[in-house]
């Protein structure tokens, strides 16, 4: 009569279901979580895509009209009928036909995971399968029913800023 008898924890069939179903809901909470690296669109050349990433500084080519913090990509970089994530700015640029460019939030309507790629004129979130145009945001494939919000985005010789 120690009374140690009564300290025993039972593992019980509720709480093992209770545990997998928390440790899935953690694991799509992860998945739909934005990520603090840049995104990279498949727009055809990974090269292109993967160094303008990484270059979101045009301004030594551009000269003094924006500053570094606004510079997304110069012109070259978009590829026609493609685009780029800048995943930091939280937003896609887009060129969905030569010479003109678009921006969207890059954040998707249906859960708010980030759009990862752009290729054949359709911007692509990885979480659920979403697509929308990269001419004006619209919805092409569900399960969102919102388009992309346009970002206002100005482009100067090269050299393309957020407004």
């Amino acid at each position: 009569m120690t009374g140690t008898q009564g300290t025993a924890r039972i593992v019980t069939r509720r709480t093992v279901v209770a545990a997998a179903g928390a440790t899935g809901l953690a694991a799509a909470l992860v998945a739909c979580g934005g990520s603090d690296a840049p995104a990279e669109s498949g727009a055809g050349s990974d090269s292109e895509s993967g160094s303008a990433a990484g270059s979101t500084t045009p301004d030594d080519s551009a000269g003094g009209g924006a500053g570094p913090a606004d510079a997304l990509a110069k012109t070259s970089e978009i590829p026609e009928g493609g685009g780029m994530v800048f995943a930091d700015q939280g937003v896609v640029v887009t060129q969905p036909t030569a010479g003109e460019f678009k921006a969207f939030s890059s954040k998707c309507t249906h859960a708010g995971c980030a759009v990862k790629d752009i290729s054949d004129g359709i911007i692509h979130c990885p979480c659920h399968g979403s697509q929308f145009s990269a001419a004006d945001g619209s919805v092409k494939a569900g399960p969102a029913t919102q388009p992309l919000p346009a970002t206002p985005i100005k482009v100067t010789g090269d050299s393309i800023t957020l407004a």
